[in-house]
C-alpha cells in the first residue's frame, strides 16, 4: 500500500485543508489565506490545545494523544462520525478489527438470503470490494464486467466502466471512500493493501482519490447504471454488516417502486425464478 509513516498527520493535513474557516465560526480572511482551509493555528485554538502541541501532532512528534484531544481535534474540524472514528483509530486510540479467517466463504444462511430478494441486487462483498456472492439480478447487472470480481478494479481498470456506471465520478469516489476506511478498520488484509499497491501505481484517477485522504462508509448510496437491451436502471444501495464474518458486507440495490427501473428488475426476477423452477424439475 506504501504506507506514510505517519498516517495520522497526513489525515489531519488533509482535513484540516478542507475545513472551510466560515464552517467553524472563523473569519475567511479574504485574500490573507496562503493556504486552503485552516492554519494549524486555530484548529489549536478550536480545540483547546496548544500550537506546538498540534503541531507536533501532525508532523507525527506526538505519537500518544489522549482520547480527550483526539475528540476534540476532531470536533474542531467538524469530522463526519465514519472520519472521527478512522481519527482514533489512526491515533491507536481504537482496536483494528481482524477480517474473518476465511473472509472468501459466506454463510450459507446468507447465500439463502441473497435469493430472498427476487426484485433487487443482492450480494455480499469482501473488505477489499470482492464479490463473494450475487443473486441472479445482480448477476445480470455486473455481467459486463464477467471475470473481474473487485469492483474497485472494475471501476478503474476495467474498459467498460464509465459506459455502464452513468454517475462513474460519484461512484468511484465513494468506493474509494470506503476502502481507505476498510484499510484502517483491518490493517492486516493483504487483500487491501495489494489492491491498493496496484491501483495507486496503474490509475491516475485512483491515486488523486486516495490522496484525498477521506473516509466515508457505504451505508446509503445512489447508482445509475445504463445496459444494453435493459436500458437505464436506477437502484438504491443499503449496505448490512455481517456480524459473524467481520468485514463482510451484505449490498442490496432497490428500484423506485413503480418506475421503469422497478419493471426490469421484477422480469429480471421472474426470469430467474422461472430458470430455477425448470431446472428443478430437469426441464
Amino acid at each position: 500500500m506504501q504506507p506514510s509513516q505517519n498516517e495520522l498527520g497526513a489525515f489531519l493535513r488533509a482535513n484540516r485543508s478542507r475545513t472551510e474557516p466560515a464552517h467553524v465560526g472563523l473569519p475567511a480572511g479574504g485574500g490573507t489565506r496562503r493556504v486552503r482551509g485552516l492554519r494549524r493555528e486555530e484548529v489549536a485554538v478550536l480545540a483547546g490545545v496548544s500550537a506546538d502541541y498540534y503541531a507536533r501532532l501532525e508532523q507525527g512528534r506526538e505519537r500518544h494523544p489522549s482520547p480527550q484531544v483526539v475528540d476534540a481535534v476532531g470536533r474542531a474540524m467538524r469530522l463526519t462520525p465514519d472520519a472521527r472514528t478512522h481519527l482514533f483509530r489512526l491515533a491507536g486510540l481504537h482496536p483494528a478489527r481482524t477480517s474473518a479467517a476465511n473472509i472468501e466463504t459466506v454463510h450459507p444462511s446468507l447465500l439463502h438470503m441473497l435469493d430472498a430478494f427476487p426484485a433487487a441486487a443482492a450480494y455480499v462483498l469482501s473488505p477489499a470490494f470482492d464479490v463473494l456472492a450475487k443473486n441472479a439480478v445482480a448477476g445480470v447487472l455486473l455481467a459486463p464486467f464477467e471475470g473481474t470480481r473487485n469492483m474497485v478494479r472494475v471501476l478503474f481498470r476495467h474498459a467498460r466502466a464509465k459506459e455502464v456506471f452513468v454517475e462513474w465520478p460519484a461512484v468511484a469516489r465513494a468506493t474509494v471512500y470506503a476502502l481507505r476506511l476498510h484499510a484502517g478498520r483491518f490493517p492486516d488484509d493483504r487483500g487491501i493493501r495489494d489492491l491498493v499497491s496496484e491501483l495507486l501505481d496503474v490509475s491516475p484517477e485512483f491515486r488523486r482519490l486516495w490522496g484525498e485522504n477521506a473516509v466515508e462508509d457505504l451505508v446509503r448510496t445512489y447508482t445509475v447504471c445504463a445496459l444494453p437491451g435493459l436500458g437505464r436502471i436506477e437502484l438504491t444501495y443499503q449496505t448490512f454488516d455481517v456480524h459473524d464474518a467481520p468485514g463482510q458486507q451484505l449490498l442490496v440495490g432497490v428500484p423506485q417502486p413503480g418506475s421503469s427501473s422497478a419493471d426490469v428488475l421484477a422480469s429480471l426476477g421472474a426470469g430467474a425464478g422461472a430458470m430455477a423452477e425448470r431446472g428443478a424439475v430437469g426441464v
